[in-house]
This record gives C-alpha cells, sequence and structure tokens, in this order.
C-alpha cells in the first residue's frame, strides 16, 4: 500500500513537470478540466472490478467441476476434462471475447450484453486454469486423508466438501490470487468489443486529447494500485488461514 500511496503521489507531481512536448495538465487535479479527465478515467474502474470479480468466480466454480471428472477412475471423464481443458487454453482469449460476442448470439438466438459476453470469455478462459490448479491441488492430498474420510462412513461428496478441498484450498490460494491478478489485466480486452472499463475509457480520452502519454500513463497507474490491493488482499488471506489452521 505504501507503493500505491507513492504512485499517487507521483501522479500529483507529475503536472508540475509539463515542458516542452509533454502535457500533464490533461489529467493535472489542480484545473477543473484536468479533474474532469481523472473522473472520466476513474469512471470505468467499478466495471473493470465487476467483471473480473463475476469472471473469477464463475471460473473458480467452473475450473473445479472440471478438474473433479479429471480425477476420476473412469476413463472417459478424464479424457473429457483434459480435452476442455486442452481446448480451451489453445484459443487466445481476445479470440474468444469476440467469438463469445459475436458469434454466440448466432448459435443461440439470443442478444447479449457487453458486460456477459466478456464475463462468459473470461470465465471460460480462467476455467481450464482454474481446473489444473485444483487438480494439482487435489492430488496433493495425501491418500492417508481418504481413508480416514473412509473409515467414518464419509462418501465421495462428504469426503471432498470436509476433507479434502479445505486442505487444496490453502495450499493452491496463492496460485488463485496470481489468477486474480490475471483476470484483472486481461479484463482490458474486453475493451475491443465496448465494454467502458479502464482502458475503455482511456482510449475514448486519448481520441479527444490527444496525448496518450500523459493518458495512458493514468491507466498503468490505475492498474497498478488495483493488483496491488488485490495482492495485499491475497497475503492478508493466506495470513488469516495460516492463523486458523494453527489455532
Amino acid at each position: 500500500m505504501r507503493i500505491a500511496t507513492l504512485l499517487l503521489a507521483a501522479l500529483l507531481l507529475l503536472p508540475g513537470c509539463s515542458s516542452g512536448q509533454w502535457g500533464w495538465y490533461v489529467v493535472n487535479p489542480a484545473t477543473a478540466s484536468g479533474m474532469t479527465n481523472l473522473k472520466f478515467l476513474l469512471g470505468g474502474v467499478y466495471y473493470t472490478v465487476l467483471l473480473t470479480l463475476t469472471g473469477i468466480l464463475i471460473s473458480v466454480v467452473v475450473g473445479l467441476l472440471v478438474a473433479l471428472p479429471g480425477l476420476s477412475k473412469i476413463r472417459p471423464l478424464r479424457v473429457a476434462s483434459r480435452g476442455y481443458v486442452e481446448a480451451v487454453r489453445a484459443v487466445p482469449i481476445l479470440v474468444l471475447i469476440l467469438w463469445v460476442y459475436y458469434g454466440l448470439p448466432q448459435l443461440t438466438g439470443f442478444a447479449i450484453s457487453v458486460f456477459w459476453a466478456g464475463v462468459i470469455a473470461l470465465a471460460l478462459s480462467d476455467s481450464a486454469f482454474e481446473a489444473e490448479i485444483f487438480r494439482a491441488g487435489i492430488q496433493s492430498i495425501g491418500k492417508g486423508q481418504y481413508e480416514a474420510a473412509h473409515t467414518i462412513s464419509l462418501g465421495y461428496g462428504a469426503t471432498m466438501r470436509y476433507v479434502i478441498l479445505p486442505q487444496a484450498i490453502r495450499r493452491i490460494l496463492p496460485a488463485l490470487g496470481n489468477q486474480l491478478v490475471y483476470m484483472l489485466k486481461m479484463s482490458s480486452l474486453v475493451s475491443v468489443i465496448g465494454m467502458q472499463e479502464l482502458t475503455r475509457k482511456a482510449n475514448e480520452l486519448v481520441v479527444v486529447e490527444y496525448r496518450p502519454l500523459e493518458i495512458y500513463t493514468v491507466l498503468v497507474l490505475e492498474y497498478l494500485v488495483l493488483i496491488l490491493v488485490v495482492s495485499a488482499g491475497v497475503r492478508w488471506l493466506e495470513r488469516r488461514m495460516r492463523a486458523d489452521e494453527r489455532g
């Protein structure tokens, strides 16, 4: 958080460095126009965060549902799980966003909003990585845990819910945090279909002000601050879970 504070302070000092070809006045909070531009840029934070959180929640659920068949003793289930992971990971996320937004309505006959097109594309893309993370986490749990659950007559579902998954989640939490950061960064690609998130806002302001260096610098700082906040939150959660485990 100290780094984020320093970055914001630097942003406030940059307008004073105006000279020659620089035009930091466009994002100078001391002027009415600069403050208006900053508010416009910050207006994309809500949709960026909402897009990221909705997408990661869906991708975690889908990833877990894909990972469990991949651990099955039934070969067709394992093949189906592996096929999903390999197929989804092979498609670039930008291509997937365009396909969902323009192609899915033609297949289903239903219109889809820009927001949900972005959520579906991000969640699908990330779910393949989440599936691999869950698979590795579950496989890292020793067989003794399964045997202990079996001795107290727990079924497969109860064993996963109460014994295996809680331990696996503790182990994969750093990887899940990395995927949240990845999702936050990849949400910028949804700007290509008109989503009014941070990158789209910056692009629109550049067209009006013709100051790409200054405006995209603010955009970089916005994403950097968001990612620092997310990283700090993940580290806090890791400490809490370790403390609960020791307690």
